[in-house]
C-alpha cells in the first residue's frame, strides 16, 4: 500500500500564506496583559524571507515594543536589511495603522513604494505605501547634509 504524501518544510508552509494570514496567526502570541490589544506583524524582506513580530507590553508602559518593531528586529537579526512589504493586524473596528514611531522604523528599511497592508481580524484591509503613511520621514540623507 503506497501513499502519495508530501512533506513540506516550515518555510514552504509559510510561503503559501499571505503576510496578513501570518500576521493574524502570530498575533495570538502577543503579550498584552494590560491593554488586551494584541497586534501581529509580518514582513517580507527583499531576500524573500518572512519575519514576524508581536507587541510586547511591560508594566512600565513606555518600555513595551510594537509588533512592527519586533518584526523589523527579527529581520535585522536574520541578516536582512530591506523590507519588501509588511502587514499589520489588530482586533479593531478599522484597520490598525502603525504608530508614528513604527512608521519611521519602517521607512528606515523600506524603499519608496513599499506596500504596508493594515488590517482587522475580521478581514477589513487598508493598503498604502510607506510614503503615504509618513510623507516627510526623517532619513539618513538629512544627516549627511550638515
Amino acid at each position: 500500500m503506497s501513499t502519495n504524501w508530501t512533506i513540506r518544510s516550515k518555510e514552504a508552509q509559510v510561503a503559501e500564506k499571505t503576510l496578513m494570514e501570518l500576521a493574524k496567526e502570530v498575533r495570538g502570541n502577543a503579550h498584552a496583559p494590560y491593554s488586551g490589544f494584541k497586534v501581529g506583524a509580518a514582513l517580507r524582506s527583499a531576500s524573500g524571507r518572512v519575519h514576524l513580530g508581536v507587541n510586547v507590553e511591560n508594566a512600565a508602559y513606555p518600555e513595551g515594543t510594537c509588533a512592527e518593531a519586533g518584526a523589523i528586529a527579527a529581520m535585522i537579526a536574520a541578516g536582512d536589511t530591506e523590507i519588501a512589504e509588511i502587514a499589520v493586524v489588530g482586533d479593531a473596528p478599522a484597520p490598525v495603522t502603525p504608530c508614528g514611531g513604527c512608521r519611521q522604523k519602517i521607512a528606515e528599511f523600506a524603499p519608496k513604494g513599499t506596500t504596508v497592508t493594515m488590517g482587522t481580524t475580521d478581514g477589513a484591509e487598508l493598503v498604502a505605501t510607506i510614503e503615504e503613511l509618513i510623507p516627510y520621514a526623517f532619513a539618513k540623507a538629512q544627516m549627511e547634509g550638515g
